[in-house]
């Protein structure tokens, strides 16, 4: 990856990192949490569905700035998919942050490509993953906490 590529990628994760969007209680939504005890990064995410589409989706909860950031670019990339759109991109994110970005078609990711760095730094993947498995739990229902440990 250039240089130039690489400190635009560092950027985006500490400007959502800092100024995460989507941050906040979403009322009426169903929620689950997510837990990494490990690190401390701590999160409950929220999904408002219509029918099938996600119609709004939101955050809350502390964590380092790598967790906080993907937990912002998720709900950002969420917005207006359906629920089989969003397991398939939580599959493709996965996918990025556990085997690079040559498995993952980073071209179509978008910012989520920013995260692409990850997966050089195996202690890293509970935090860039921990909003996505606990979004996982909330789309099958949700209620239960999410324990990143393995």
């Amino acid at each position: 990856m250039s240089s130039e590529l690489d400190d635009l990628y560092q950027e985006v994760i500490l400007d959502h990192g800092r100024r995460p969007r989507n941050f906040h209680r979403l009322e009426g939504a169903v929620s689950a949490e997510g837990l990494n005890p490990l690190c401390g990064d701590h999160f409950t995410v929220y999904v408002k569905l219509d029918g099938e589409r996600i119609a709004d989706v939101a955050f809350e909860g502390s964590g380092c700035a790598i967790s906080k950031a993907s937990a912002s670019l998720m709900t950002q990339a969420l917005k207006g998919r359906t629920r089989a759109e969003a397991e398939e991109l939580f599959e493709r994110f996965h996918t990025l942050v556990t085997e690079g970005p040559d498995k993952a078609r980073v071209g179509d990711l978008g910012k989520l490509a920013a995260l692409s760095g990850v997966s050089e730094f195996p202690t890293r993947v509970k935090c860039a993953s921990l909003a996505w498995h606990t979004l996982h739990s909330v789309l099958r229902g949700g209620g239960e906490t999410v324990i990143t440990t393995e």
